[in-house]
């Protein structure tokens, strides 16, 4: 039986430390951006915010993402009031077995405003509102373990070197109402028919498969404006842990290996994470170990960077998830802190980077 591996957070603190001092990142001008504020401070408990998303009057948080949980609380959606800040009330999974590892990592939301998360234990779930409440209901199976294609050849298996259990991490809809999953352990991205069921795997590749002491592959995924490509991170990469490389796919029901592009690479030990597209089609990604989000122009070039000042409440840290509020022109951010473990950086923080952002699929589903 395969078990789920843990960090040690003040191991790893030494060596974001060092990365840092190694590879050392020019931050260059960004056209309209306007500074970082905390939007609002995400509790302790269950902390580690990955999942955001913004809808009609409120941003939706999702945690905690990370290793450790075993004999913890449950997993929950923060929901904030979308002009203040407030925090209106906390959804809490039900359901999950506490007294082993269990996480929720990245949330979306349909055209009736239900929300879809995805877990680690749980796989794809979803909440409806009932009046003030929130009713969970189960959407998605949760994706198989595979074998590694070494051990059993055919399918289905992972194209992985290490055979890792599934990890769900993030998730987007198309228009007809598929939704896309990315497993960033076991190289492959599936795919929820409408109205959820069992997955399917929609695309794999040895590319995929993360490597060093976060060997986290596949990561944050969305659509282009034009909805004519998928777009995928692989964090780290099990050739060399220190590249970390944004690809896309074309939007189709079947890509071949011939297909996968690689868009943009980040060879610092940086660790692109989430990703969201700005409405003139720029690129913006979270990188991780280098509390920046970097901004890529449609060649895949890259343009800016954006990063905290020193007079700021609450710095980057650990960056994950990202949305944008078109009300305000703003990137939402989920202050993940996952590597820091500073649980006082637990934060939704808004840059104004005078964009709408690229409105995000919210198919009408069963």
């Amino acid at each position: 039986m395969k078990t789920y591996f843990r960090f040690s957070l003040g191991s790893i603190t030494g060596v974001i430390l060092l990365l840092t001092l190694l590879h050392p990142t020019a931050v260059l001008a960004t056209s309209g951006f306007s500074g970082i504020r905390t939007f609002a401070s995400v509790p302790v408990i269950p902390g580690f915010p990955e999942g955001i998303a913004v809808h009609g009057g409120n941003v939706f948080v999702s945690g905690p993402a990370r290793f450790g949980t075993a004999g913890t609380g449950p997993s929950a959606i923060q929901v904030y009031d979308r002009k203040t800040g407030a925090l209106e009330t906390t959804i809490y999974v039900t359901g999950e077995a506490l007294a082993f590892e269990h996480a929720v990592s990245n949330i979306a939301l349909d055209g009736d405003g239900r929300i879809y998360a995805l877990s680690t234990q749980l796989g794809l779930i979803r909440f409806s509102k009932q009046g003030s409440a929130y009713v969970q209901e189960p959407y998605g199976a949760p994706p198989p373990d595979l074998p590694t294609c070494a051990a059993a050849p055919g399918d289905p298996c992972s194209p992985t070197f290490i055979d890792f259990p599934p990890i769900v991490n993030d998730i987007v809809f198309d228009a007809a109402g598929f939704a896309y999953v990315t497993d960033s352990l076991q190289a492959t991205i599936f795919r929820y028919g409408p109205g959820g069921g069992a997955p399917e795997i929609w695309f794999q590749s040895p590319l995929f498969e993360g490597g060093g002491f976060i060997p986290f592959g596949t990561n944050g995924i969305r659509l282009s404006p034009t909805r004519e490509h998928v777009y995928v991170v692989v964090s780290t990469s099990a050739a060399n842990p220190n590249v970390g490389t944004i690809y896309r796919l074309p939007l189709i029901d079947a890509p071949a290996a011939a297909d996968l592009e690689a868009f943009h690479a980040y060879t610092g030990s940086e660790i692109p994470d989430q990703l969201a597209f700005g409405a003139d089609g720029k690129l913006y990604v979270s990188l991780a170990l280098s509390n920046q989000i970097s901004i890529l122009a449609a060649d895949g070039t890259e343009l800016a960077r954006i990063q905290s000042a020193p007079e700021e409440d609450i710095p980057l840290d650990g960056p994950a998830g990202i949305a944008f509020d078109s009300r305000t022109k703003s990137l939402m951010i989920a202050n993940h802190a996952s590597l820091s473990g500073n649980t006082a950086n637990f934060a939704v923080l808004q840059a104004f980077v005078g964009d709408p952002g690229d409105p995000l699929e919210e198919p009408f589903l069963p």
